[in-house]
């Protein structure tokens, strides 16, 4: 399968800090790779400096066949940046945001009225588009920030943490975009802390902790690596007091039967592993839906 990005050696520090330790990606063309991570771990660095809006201090970066120190122009036209914050501008409509973004790309007055014209029919937008931002709900402003990022049709976007203080609702709609773009061929890489998300879109996951990759493989293989099945040992109010992981077999269960002890608990059940349980293995932490920085 083709490689839409190739990363090699990436590493960055900050004041003697480093926060990518030579990690290696490899983002087949046409799907969607998630980069996961606890907070501070890199993952917001490391979109930054694909987008090259940071510069790397070492490694190879390559994007659509275009180098990145060598050819940042080049990367810049084939990419999107939709990051933890909606980039739109409050004073003006929705409109009138998305006719800027075509300006800056230089489409031209006709081809720009007719792009902007698509993507506000495309992100349901058509009803408030002429209204200011500022009067938008987050959800909205969310898929207008998006919907700027489409203006210049790339092939690649990236998207860091584009889901995070959205509403149930919100983050489905997002989510029903991603796949559209991806039937229209289009690359993705995103960062999440919500890992169902990842479960649920990614073809690709990469477990970032302490600037390097510990783990990476489809949901599946990393799930994988926890054991076929989790016990979980609830207390007498329902609620849940231990999580242990087994192989599924009969001789794994007792030896997490027996791990149980004289813990006192009313009962057990058993369920499949989940992201969260292989991103907890392989970082000793579990996620919550919080903003990082670098």
């Amino acid at each position: 399968m083709t490689s839409a990005i190739m990363v090699s050696g990436l590493s960055k520090a900050y004041g003697g800090r480093v926060v990518l330790d030579r990690i290696d990606l490899d983002v087949a063309a046409g799907t969607v790779f998630a980069l996961l991570g606890p907070n501070g771990a890199g993952k917001t660095t490391v979109v930054h400096i694909l987008a090259t809006l940071v510069t790397p201090d070492a490694g190879t970066v390559t994007i659509a066949g275009h180098h990145l120190t060598r050819d940042p122009d080049g990367v810049r036209a084939v990419i999107g940046l939709t990051g933890q914050f909606a980039a739109v501008d409050g004073l003006l409509t929705g409109e009138e945001n998305l006719r800027l973004m075509a300006d800056l790309r230089h489409l031209g007055r006709r081809v720009g009225r007719r792009r902007v014209g698509e993507l506000v029919e495309r992100f349901d937008l058509a009803d408030e588009a002429r209204k200011p931002v500022a009067t938008y709900s987050g959800g909205m402003k969310r898929r207008l920030d998006l919907a700027m990022t489409l203006i210049g049709s790339p092939q690649i976007i990236f998207l860091d943490e584009p889901t995070t203080g959205l509403d149930p609702r919100s983050r489905h709609t997002m989510w029903d975009i991603v796949r559209e773009l991806l039937a229209d061929g289009v690359t993705i890489l995103l960062t999440t802390q919500y890992l169902e998300e990842a479960d649920r879109v990614a073809d690709h996951v990469a477990v970032l902790d302490h600037g390097r990759i510990v783990g990476e493989g489809s949901p599946a293989e990393l799930k994988a690596r926890v054991g076929s099945e989790v016990l979980l040992v609830h207390g007498h109010n329902g609620a849940i007091l231990r999580e242990i992981p087994t192989d599924g077999t009969p001789e794994g269960l007792r030896r997490a039967l027996d791990d149980i002890g004289d813990a006192p608990a009313a009962s057990v059940s058993l369920r499949a592993p989940s992201l969260d349980d292989a991103f907890l293995a392989l970082t000793g932490t579990t996620t919550t839906p919080t903003m990082e920085g670098p």
